[in-house]
């Protein structure tokens, strides 16, 4: 049987949590929604959906069909390569046993600010990032620990008792800037775009438009600076949806295409944590 780690989403934050584990010597497998809704794509493995793989600084996600694909994959044994699976109901772990997979390890790693079914039956061991979990040993609990995901002195902070700190709703502080640096959508539609992630781009200078009900809706930068994420040309949107983020430091282009400070503590915190819970319960997450 292969031992592996189960992570639950694709997004940046996750992205810089399977890198931490998989550059570990660890074996994981990703599940993900059929329309992942990342906006730094170029450092997110949830993009192998739409690619088929994708790969981060020397880590690579590969699109699978089914457990039975992902043990073939994790076979290979040809570097860091990933399978991702379309399986948001996790179904994959039921199936994994029959593929000759022992899934050893779950970690949530969606930040949907919100528990979107994970529990401590799951697997030996369960972590989550963010809020919408307790950590604990409780009637009330949902994972073996909790990753603090806000920004500031706990950031990356693991929890064995309680929750994260409740979504504030409010954007980091990046060059100065909160929540002038994000941008929703204006309207429901399909975004089409007319800057890509890296460019310069100035206040009031259209970043896209939404081909709505009511016609083109522009969608304006907020102010100067690099495109750090936006989401991907064709994604159909809602009012109010995230769909783009600027640096306000010009200096700064390099970091949109590399794991950003954040991912990479929340990605070591989660290698910690993992590490910590599996010998407090005895579990054997290595593969000899």
């Amino acid at each position: 049987m292969i031992k592996c780690i189960v992570i639950r989403g694709g997004g940046d934050l996750a992205t810089g949590v399977i890198h931490a584990l998989v550059q570990s010597g660890l074996r994981c497998v990703v599940l993900e929604v059929p329309a992942p809704a990342a906006i730094r794509r170029k450092v997110a493995l949830c993009e192998a959906v739409y690619q088929q793989q994708a790969s981060v600084e020397g880590v690579t996600a590969r699109l699978c069909g089914s457990a039975q694909q992902a043990a073939e994959l994790l076979r290979q044994e040809s570097g860091p390569v990933v399978p991702l699976l379309v399986d948001p109901e996790c179904t994959f772990l039921a199936e994994a046993s029959a593929a000759g997979i022992q899934v050893t390890a779950l970690i949530d790693a969606i930040i949907a600010k919100q528990n979107l079914g994970t529990t401590k039956a799951m697997a030996p061991v369960t972590i989550a990032l963010g809020p919408g979990f307790t950590a604990g040993s409780g009637p009330g609990a949902d994972t073996d620990a909790v990753i603090e995901t806000m920004r500031g002195h706990n950031l990356s902070r693991i929890i064995t008792e309680g929750s994260a700190v409740p979504n504030t709703g409010v954007p980091g502080v990046i060059g100065g800037f909160s929540s002038e640096r994000v941008i929703h959508a204006p309207a429901a539609g399909i975004i089409h775009l007319a800057h890509d992630i890296g460019d310069t781009v100035k206040k009031g200078e259209p970043l896209a438009s939404i081909e709505s009900a009511e016609g083109q809706v522009t969608v304006p930068a907020s102010l100067d600076g690099i495109l750090r994420g936006i989401i991907r040309d064709g994604y159909e949107v809602f009012n109010g949806m995230k769909i783009a983020d600027i640096d306000p430091r010009i200096s700064e282009q390099k970091n949109c295409f590399t794991i950003s400070d954040k991912s990479r503590a929340l990605g070591n915190s989660a290698l910690h944590a993992l590490l910590m819970i599996a010998h407090i319960k005895g579990v054997d997450i290595w593969n000899s």
